[in-house]
């Protein structure tokens, strides 16, 4: 049975027969949750909770970024991974940027652009799993785009950091986001007309295709990919070169082409068995099996035996996520490009041979593994910070800067099914505008390396290995929990931190989320400029000082983060014919809804 809890929370575990949303933003979970109400499912509720997002926080996610999915679909009994993740444009190439003096990809402007992924993925979810048709689901998000919604500090201080940058280098966001100059005040009614008549030209053109549902989709999706909004974006590249974090101006690599030869697809997911749990992530294109590395690696270290958030707990997850996430750097890759050793990485012999590593002490190296003996290679990364940005250009880490980070939704249905998703990418402040559609490109290209023949590097069509990680549980063969959160290289420390304190320490899940959080930043990052920070440790300042204290005298670099201000984790799950959901209330924004 679902543990229910017997210490303060922020809020209550939700619980009810019919239907659960949870997500970061409050207007995305109430849309989702109507949608359960009009019938739909939890495929439907999630589609239109994603839509909402991209218009309430533009600075986590937008129409032409991406957004990796998993569900469990009740109808076939089986679970499945939706590949939200864009490829490189054919032109992007590690010779065309050594063209342009640059070992780096930029974390921001026009050359990271990657195939805009979100908004396929989000129809392919629909036509294959939901049971809705598209103005059900997307006129939520035109009626928020059109008539306005509140404006969240986060999205203020997001908006009004990059102001400078709008008025200086692009004009088509300030047009959008900035009025006689500044930007909108928390609370404030804002409205993005433009992005609202992209979304009805769509619609209307969908239903203009003809009377079937799935007609309807695949006409949304032409559109998007090879009619108005590709034109749009084709003709805005064609002529566009901007300011980036670089200091200079470049075109970007994108074309029509490449969103046209682009379609979303489905595939199995990365599982491993923990806790009488099956668990499922996404394949090593996205760091999803770091998490289920983490796994095996502290399924042999008394996890179970030790106090939740104490010295030994937290050290001893620290120190399986160094080994896990060095072998992400050496190893992860998209792997329709690259030999990825996934199932030796997995594998509870390597996970064996890779625990006895961890000690009593800190370790201060990276040290990626050498599954089936083969030899790990790491790509070049700068120990500490590498440069500064030139003045009011943003640049670096989205989750650590101006407030922009990524999106999750999770839902739950009275039908059986589960479902999570992560929407990130297309954010207000790391890429212009573009004129008459009122979005952004994403940056996601940011995440390759331009040193050539690693499993990670940069090549025409490739995906880069992405950070965004939805998670799902079964038990017993039927779907048990959907979870995930925001948060770049984070995602699957916080997570898993969550599941550890759901699944290992018994508690539910608003206890699991409300709990003091940590990360390392031990690895190179996944965001321009790539630093890593060795033996590095962010822990709530809740933790306490004795477990403070202990952690710097086992040799952790500890830095002490305000009480609430690590993680945005959501979860659902189904259990014993009740359904719960919980949201994290840091930031103010996140909310669950059900009944």
């Amino acid at each position: 049975m679902m543990p229910q809890g017997s210490t303060f929370t922020t809020r209550p575990q939700l619980a009810g027969t019919f239907g659960m949303v949870a997500s970061t933003h409050w207007l995305a979970s109430a849309a989702g949750m109507a949608v359960l109400e009009q019938g739909g499912n939890a495929f439907d509720a999630a589609v239109a909770a994603g839509l909402v997002l991209q218009v309430v926080e533009p600075h986590m996610c937008g129409p032409a970024g991406e957004v990796p999915v998993i569900g469990f679909d009740a109808r076939d009994g089986e679970v499945f991974v939706l590949n939200g993740q864009g490829p490189a444009p054919h032109a992007a190439t590690i010779e065309a940027f050594g063209e342009l003096g640059l070992d780096l990809v930029p974390g921001n402007g026009l050359l990271a652009a990657c195939v805009p992924a979100a908004f396929g993925t989000w129809m392919l979810l629909l036509a294959a799993h939901g049971t809705l048709r598209l103005r059900e689901v997307m006129q939520y998000a035109i009626g928020y785009a059109a008539d306005g919604y509140p404006v969240a500090p986060g999205l203020s201080s997001a908006i009004g950091s990059a102001a400078g940058v709008f008025t200086g280098h692009w004009p088509a966001s300030a047009q959008i986001y900035l009025h006689g100059g500044a930007g909108p005040a928390p609370g404030s009614r804002f409205a993005n007309p433009v992005l609202a008549g992209a979304y009805q030209r769509i619609l209307d053109e969908a239903e203009a295709a003809g009377s079937s549902r799935e007609a309807q989709i695949e006409a949304a999706r032409r559109a998007f990919y090879e009619g108005f909004v590709a034109e749009a974006i084709g003709g805005y590249l064609a002529r566009a070169s901007v300011m980036d974090g670089t200091g200079e101006r470049h075109a970007g690599l994108l074309t029509v082409g490449d969103l046209a030869a682009w379609r979303a697809t489905a595939e199995p997911p990365a599982t491993v068995g923990y806790a009488g749990l099956t668990v499922c992530k996404t394949g090593p294109w996205g760091q999803g099996p770091v998490f289920l590395q983490q796994l095996r690696l502290l399924a042999g270290l008394g996890l179970g035996d030790m106090a939740p958030g104490g010295v030994d707990h937290i050290h001893t997850v620290v120190e399986c996520a160094k080994l896990a996430f060095a072998d992400r750097e050496a190893w992860y890759g998209d792997p329709d490009f690259t030999e990825v050793p996934l199932a030796g990485l997995l594998s509870p012999q390597y996970a064996a041979q890779r625990r006895a590593l961890v000690g009593r002490s800190a370790s201060p190296d990276l040290r990626p593994g050498s599954p089936g003996g083969a030899q790990p290679r790491l790509p070049g990364f700068v120990t500490g910070p590498r440069r500064a940005a030139p003045a009011g250009i943003w640049s670096g880490e989205p989750t650590l800067a101006h407030s922009g980070d990524t999106c999750h939704v999770d839902a739950a249905d009275r039908f059986g099914n589960l479902v999570a998703a992560t929407p990130s990418g297309g954010w207000l402040q790391s890429s212009p505008v573009i004129p008459g559609l009122g979005f952004c490109l994403g940056t996601r290209a940011q995440m390759f390396t331009l040193t050539p023949g690693l499993p990670n590097s940069l090549a025409p069509g490739k995906r880069p290995r992405t950070t965004l990680s939805p998670g799902l549980a079964m038990r017993g063969g039927e779907p048990y929990l959907a979870f995930g959160t925001p948060g770049g290289d984070q995602q699957d420390q916080w997570a898993l931190s969550f599941f550890l304190n759901h699944v290992q320490f018994g508690m539910n899940l608003q206890e699991a989320i409300d709990a003091p959080t940590f990360h390392t930043r031990h690895f190179p990052s996944s965001f321009w400029p790539r630093e890593s920070f060795p033996a590095a440790v962010d822990v709530e300042e809740r933790a306490g000082p004795r477990v403070i204290a202990g952690l710097r005298a086992r040799g952790h670099e500890i830095t002490v983060s305000p009480s609430w201000s690590l993680g945005r984790v959501s979860a659902v799950a189904r259990d014993g014919g009740m359904l719960y959901a919980a949201a994290n209330p840091r930031g103010m924004q996140g909310y669950a809804a059900g009944r």
